[in-house]
């Protein structure tokens, strides 16, 4: 595979998360299209660095951290929604609008 295939599954990656995160009203489904953009940039970045400089394996050691604080991260994510979930009954992303207070 080339350069070119591996940007393009990073676009097609960004594109379908970026969709899902605006499209969606589920704080999960939300998450779910940021975890996509994020993974997305994160396949681009792999790539080139693969391409660039094949003979390092650097570049995809720091995707492989980033993956792994992002797994975190995500994990955080959806343990603050259960727990707005279990508080409030709230599921939506309109009917959370009321946490500001």
């Amino acid at each position: 595979m080339t350069l070119q295939m591996f940007l393009l599954l990073g676009a097609a990656l960004f594109a379908v998360g970026l969709y899902g995160a605006l499209t969606q009203q589920s704080i999960v489904m939300i998450m779910m299209g940021l975890e996509l953009m994020v993974n997305a940039v994160l396949v681009g970045a792999a790539a080139f660095w693969y391409f660039a400089w094949p003979q390092n394996a650097d570049g995809q050691v720091l995707v492989l951290v980033a993956m792994a604080v992002m797994a975190i991260e995500m994990a955080m994510g959806f343990a603050a929604a259960i727990a707005i979930f279990r508080a409030r009954d709230v599921d939506m992303t309109d009917m959370a609008a009321d946490l500001k207070e």
